[in-house]
């Protein structure tokens, strides 16, 4: 059993090496997510990131991972992009912050190829993680797409939908934890299959494997141990950032390489792989 584990860590390895000498021998890439173009006119929109933090946690406490991964997205993609943190109950200030963005000319009104023009990520944890899907609902009334939702161990408040995913949506990503007095949906649904990509529903267990989070109050850490640790984890937003820029790029680069491409899917299983060999996890896809 030791030397299976090992031998499939080894794969693991050997294959995210095999990424990034594939990454380096292909030409055209940028450290930049969204490549910025100097003849793209200056009107279009950026592409808009929204993170959502749980509970009460302010929106800009650096000790979230929510806000670190806002900051380093904020850090690399100086221009074009426009990246935002809201506390887990303030979607309508986020969806009045997506309509000022869009509104290219300023007029006050979204016409249809100010909304076709959009590019939104929406992605949040615990409660956060539910009103990234409600603001991708309230989107979906204005007639704005979304290109991907990403929820960490969501829970949802009384009244709210976090299991449907609205058809706006283009792709949505869930990662949960089975067990703890506080955890996630383990399956969320497309209201329209045909419309919207679940790219998965991950489950994560740290009974075996757990993680210190020192930063963290220590009532969380006592109380709601679990869902502290998928907050805390670093593979977890590291597997969230690599959706992020697969799904960016994707939209950037229409013509994108098809190696390119290859190499940034692969990394993302690879990554998923390592974390589920390390701690036993089931990985749940549709």
């Amino acid at each position: 059993m030791i030397l299976s584990k090992l031998l499939r860590l080894a794969f693991v390895y050997i294959g995210v090496f095999a990424f990034f000498f594939v990454a380096i021998l292909t030409p055209g890439q940028t450290t930049s997510t969204w490549p910025v173009s100097a003849d793209e006119p200056s009107t279009k929109p950026p592409a808009i990131v929204i993170g959502f933090v749980g509970g009460f946690i302010a929106h800009d406490n650096p000790v979230h991972s929510e806000v670190q991964l806002a900051a380093r997205l904020r850090r690399e993609n100086p221009v074009g992009v426009d990246v935002e943190t809201f506390e887990s109950y303030r979607e309508a200030k986020a969806r009045q912050n997506v309509l000022r963005l869009l509104d290219a000319n300023h007029d006050g009104t979204l016409t249809m190829e100010e909304k076709h023009n959009a590019r939104i990520i929406i992605y949040g944890h615990s409660w956060g993680a539910s009103e990234s899907i409600t603001l991708a609902r309230a989107l979906e009334k204005d007639g704005i797409p979304v290109l991907l939702t990403l929820q960490v161990d969501s829970v949802s408040r009384f009244g709210d939908n976090d299991i449907i995913i609205p058809s706006n949506v283009a792709q949505a990503a869930n990662f949960y934890l089975p067990h703890g007095m506080v955890h996630g949906d383990h399956d969320i649904r497309a209201a329209d299959p045909v419309r919207t990509r679940i790219v998965g529903n991950f489950q994560f267990n740290y009974e075996k494997s757990p993680l210190n989070c020192p930063e963290y109050p220590w009532y969380d850490r006592i109380f709601v141990k679990p869902h502290t640790q998928i907050e805390c984890d670093p593979m977890i937003w590291e597997r969230v950032e690599c959706l992020i820029r697969r799904i960016c790029r994707r939209k950037s680069r229409a013509g994108r390489n098809n190696s390119q491409e290859f190499a940034v899917s692969a990394l993302i299983s690879l990554i998923l792989a390592k974390r589920a060999i390390q701690h036993s996890i089931p990985i749940h896809r549709p």
